[in-house]
């Protein structure tokens, strides 16, 4: 039986020809509506610091409500124990509602609280750095920053509240459902969108802290970054990275970042691959209860991202075979891009998403055509290009080149099986979540 090989080419086919006039004109329609961003450096002057005025009458500051202390305290009950939803190196967060009463046109609506611990791991630069960031962008897959508070000693962000919190306790809660290979795969693609959306522009933002426990879930599981006080802007011009201290969450940071302190939209691609080996797998990307040469998921699994056979053993079991093994695959293989150890071959999050969207459209037919609890699925893919097999070098995709075939699927008519023969067995979802898990980190 001769196999079909499934290679990165073939994934994202659009990626590797060039049509120069559509590239120049989807610059220019990008430029036009683009808006000046203002920066970091724009509020990094040691000789003359911002104050809660100044912060109040910017354009910045006029975009975001100015809460006073009281407002805050009064929405929280006092910062009550029954409104706490958890603590992370910011500090404590706690649940609250703001209406009309509050402030004139306000929207009624249930909010999340950040108290800035000024004996914690963060202070006020990284509040301000949050609100520099989450007061100018806005997109659905980013939490929106509703205001803040500057009075005194004390510093404030007010977000909207995401009822299902992390992502990390969804898929490590002690009480967290299992969530299923089409939520998995949304969360994913939400997540993805959101960091390409930084990525893009005429000025870049690297998130810098990509991990579980960042990503927020709302009640459809539309997936929101939150947590900016670790970004940075990119580099501009002719710039190739931005040196910076080291910063982050071990296990999730790139190597080159860790080696070299060098800073690019690359290093949040190898963040988004350990995120996605963790949905994939089920595992967290450290667990030192895990047995030797296993604690660290990447070390751990990554040589068996692109070989087709071994993919299946790799999958959480709580998924109980319930999905795709061609999708299960080209995630896989997308986790492999992404985790590569140099930054070169590692794909654009613009191309994670068109791959993660083919993927989402292809479990959308699947659900829709399933009729029979007992389905058995079969293939003849491979997965791995010889060029792959031959190492990191031959290893690079070439990210940006033309989209005017991005409709088409990477999968053709004559290969739409699933893989290897699975027996699926449909079970009822079943949907809770506790509010108290926001924020919390294990």
């Amino acid at each position: 039986m001769t196999l079909e090989k499934l290679s990165w080419k073939s994934i994202i086919p659009c990626c590797y020809k060039v049509d120069d006039e559509f590239v120049k004109s989807k610059k220019q329609v990008k430029k036009q509506s683009s808006f000046q961003r203002l920066t970091l450096l724009d509020f990094d002057d040691p000789s003359s610091p911002l104050s809660a005025d100044e912060l109040s009458n910017s354009f910045i500051g006029s975009s975001l409500i100015n809460f006073t202390f009281t407002d805050l305290r009064e929405v929280t009950h006092h910062f009550s124990s029954a409104n706490f939803l958890g603590e992370g190196g910011f500090g404590p967060v706690y649940k609250g509602f703001v209406d009309d009463k509050l402030r004139p046109g306000l929207k009624s609506q249930v909010v999340a609280v950040k108290v800035l611990d000024t004996d914690g791991l963060q202070g006020h630069k990284e509040w301000l750095t949050e609100i520099i960031f989450l007061g100018q962008l806005r997109h659905p897959h980013l939490v929106k920053l509703i205001g803040y508070c500057w009075e005194d000693d004390n510093r404030l962000l007010v977000y909207e509240f995401l009822p299902r919190g992390s992502l990390e306790n969804q898929l490590f809660g002690k009480f967290s459902i299992t969530l299923s290979w089409s939520t998995r795969m949304k969360i994913a693609l939400g997540a993805a969108k959101g960091l390409a959306f930084l990525h893009e522009g005429d000025k870049p933002v690297i998130y810098r802290d990509f991990k579980a426990s960042n990503i927020l879930i709302d009640s459809d599981y539309t997936a929101k970054l939150s947590d900016f006080g670790l970004a940075k802007d990119g580099p501009e011009g002719d710039d190739t990275h931005v040196s910076t201290r080291i910063m982050g969450t071990h296990g999730y940071a790139a190597p080159e970042y860790i080696m070299t302190g060098h800073l690019t939209t690359m290093s949040d691609v190898y963040s988004f691959g350990v995120v996605l080996l963790e949905l994939l797998t089920g595992k967290r990307s450290l667990d030192k209860s895990r047995g030797e040469g296993e604690q660290n998921l990447v070390e751990w699994l990554r040589p068996s991202l692109r070989d087709p056979k071994r993919v299946a053993r790799l999958m959480d079991p709580r998924l109980e075979d319930q999905y795709p093994i061609k999708g299960a695959q080209t995630a896989a293989l997308v986790a492999y891009k992404c985790l590569s150890h140099y930054p070169k071959p590692r794909p654009t999050m613009d191309d994670v998403v068109k791959i993660l969207e083919t993927l989402q459209e292809e479990n959308n037919n699947t659900d829709s055509s399933i009729s029979d609890p007992m389905i058995t699925m079969t293939s003849n893919c491979d997965f791995s290009s010889g060029s792959e097999k031959n190492g990191e070098k031959e290893d690079a995709a070439t990210p940006g080149r033309n989209r005017k075939n991005r409709n088409d699927k990477y999968l053709n008519g004559k290969n739409q099986g699933y893989g290897w023969r699975h027996r699926i067995n449909r079970q009822r979802m079943v949907a809770s979540y506790s509010d108290t898990a926001l924020y919390r980190r294990d």
